[in-house]
């Protein structure tokens, strides 16, 4: 089917460009963004200042390719706001909101261990509407959807869901009792239960269910609370599970243990696509023999994408960990990724989207060495982060979106 996907994979010189990233990668109704740094795309350098000019830095970095693609800052849907420090937040929020003067986007807030370049404070990336599509979807208004409920928890510089085409993104959720304002009492389980209580309450709210549901990141403040989470998912979803990233965080917001973010499908659309009727929704969830056996699907394809799960260095044939460095794990991940795409009928350069994981940030260059040789064309919009940790002990973990021409019934 890859012979039909086109890709609109662009870069402008008014915002920092990469030998190993490209900026926007759009596919269909969606524009996925490589992380912007606090550079100054004149100098390549971080910005002087606190990090409330480094906040500014990098959503005028997002702001110049929105607009290198005739887009503005009101089509974001969602903004993912990495910091070192979370005690941050109160100041990126002070210039946060003025980018958006008619629709707050989702969100989803996490301090990491480290960020590429060490001066960096806080890196961002985005996911924009993409009203033009690409061949062969056809062009359709820029009509986003954003929706709060009162039985979930509100924030005024977040929106609960915003949805856009045939996907709804949800701003992250944090274990807050929504009648308090104020995290539960208890410990991870509670927390997890809250958080999906949360993103279960919103998705009623819209008239979607749990199964809608097409990947989850679960941010964890303790790698090892990742089990307790998995018994928690597992009530919420009795015959489906979603692909699924889990990535250790070293802080989350209000101090709490677990965050969890959504991406889920949208059978109604916005307008002008054709409200679809629920039951005739088509969520294709896979697994492959030839990737690492896991509790959830390897990839879940709805609509124009699919959503492949993380991906740690572990050799399928004996689920372990492969010997070697960096590098030899990195291509490993690439490698699981890889088989997983190949089984649904697809190729690595049909990918607009990559997140890396490490835990020493510093190893990118090495990983950047095999990273390159899995693509002939364009290079997919990415992500990279330092953690403190990664399942299994591993040094890297790799998750991907890819484009998925052919779509999943009623949308073709």
């Amino acid at each position: 089917m890859s012979h039909d996907i086109i890709k609109a994979s662009r870069n402008t010189e008014n915002a920092p460009m990469s030998t190993v990233s490209t900026q926007t990668v759009a596919f269909s109704h969606y524009n996925n963004f490589s992380a912007q740094l606090p550079v100054d795309p004149k100098t390549g350098n971080i910005v002087t200042g606190s990090v409330k000019e480094q906040a500014k830095q990098c959503l005028e970095n997002i702001k110049a390719i929105v607009e290198s693609i005739d887009h503005v800052m009101d089509d974001v849907v969602k903004i993912n706001v990495f910091v070192k420090n979370i005690a941050d937040i109160d100041a990126i929020n002070e210039v946060y909101a003025s980018f958006f003067p008619n629709t707050i986007p989702t969100r989803n807030v996490v301090q990491v261990a480290a960020l590429p370049m060490s001066d960096a404070l806080v890196q961002m990336d985005t996911l924009i509407s993409n009203g033009e599509g690409t061949a062969p979807q056809a062009p359709c208004a820029l009509v986003k959807v954003s929706r709060n409920t009162d039985n979930a928890p509100t924030s005024a510089l977040s929106t609960q869901t915003v949805a856009f085409s045939h996907y709804n993104n949800l701003s992250a959720q944090l274990p807050i009792d929504p009648k308090t304002g104020a995290l539960v009492a208890g410990g991870v389980k509670e927390q997890a239960e809250q958080c999906f209580g949360n993103i279960k309450t919103i998705l009623e709210s819209i008239g979607h269910v749990m199964n809608d549901v097409v990947k989850t990141t679960i941010f964890l403040k303790d790698l090892a609370d990742a089990e307790i989470v998995s018994e928690v998912c597992a009530k919420f979803y009795p015959g489906y599970v979603p692909a699924r990233t889990v990535v250790n965080a070293a802080a989350l917001p209000m101090g709490a243990l677990v965050q969890i973010d959504t991406a889920v499908s949208h059978g109604d659309g916005t307008p002008p696509q054709l409200e679809e009727d629920t039951k005739f929704l088509v969520i294709e969830a896979r697994n492959t023999e030839n990737a690492p056996k896991a509790a959830y699907s390897h990839t879940v394809a709805f609509s124009h994408y699919n959503h492949i799960a993380g991906q740690l260095p572990v050799d399928p044939k004996t689920e372990k960990l492969v010997a070697g460095d960096v590098k030899a794990q990195a291509e490993q991940c690439l490698n699981n990724i890889k088989a997983i795409i190949e089984s649904v009928d697809h190729v690595m350069d049909d990918t607009v989207k990559i997140n890396i994981q490490l835990t020493d940030v510093a190893d990118i260059e090495a990983v950047n060495e095999v990273y390159t040789t899995f693509f002939k064309g364009d290079l997919p919009a990415r992500t990279v982060v330092g953690v403190s940790a990664i399942p299994m002990g591993a040094l890297v973990q790799i998750d991907a979106v890819v484009s998925n021409c052919e779509g999943t019934p009623p949308t073709v």
